[in-house]
């Protein structure tokens, strides 16, 4: 996919929606991959579960992208995130308190499609700021 193209189609990723699992068969292949720190490879039902869980977790979640590259069958974005943990998360109970998180994620694209991905983000200061773990300075 030439990059301009692959470049639209990862911003679409990004673009403000309701429900996660909105458009997720248009953008994403039915052999996705996923690659996030800490966790299993993820399935494309998994990649689902995941984005269900950040909205129900962060319903006004606003992710921005800040860079976006692509070369071959890749698109690199820097993006960052804010959103209002209103919904359980990781285990916890719903904090109310505005985070922010920011990272890099890869995309391989195929056929019109996100095929693999792979993810690396702050998860240490996004669990600090809604109060999972101290953060510098707390309790040690």
């Amino acid at each position: 996919m030439p990059g301009d193209e692959g470049k639209e189609l990862v911003r679409r990723v990004f673009a403000p929606q309701a429900d996660a699992s909105k458009g997720y068969d248009e953008l994403y292949g039915p052999d996705w991959v996923g690659h996030f720190p800490g966790m299993p490879p993820l399935d494309a039902d998994g990649r689902r579960r995941y984005g269900e869980a950040m909205t129900a977790a962060f319903p006004d979640l606003d992710r921005k992208v800040d860079d976006l590259v692509a070369e071959g069958d890749r698109v690199v974005v820097r993006w960052s995130a804010t959103g209002t943990q209103t919904g359980p998360f990781m285990g916890m109970p719903p904090s109310g308190k505005v985070a922010t998180n920011s990272g890099i994620t890869i995309f391989r694209i195929a056929g019109g499609r996100i095929v693999e991905e792979w993810t690396e983000s702050d998860t240490l200061g996004l669990l600090q700021q809604v109060g999972a773990l101290p953060g510098p300075g707390g309790p040690g």
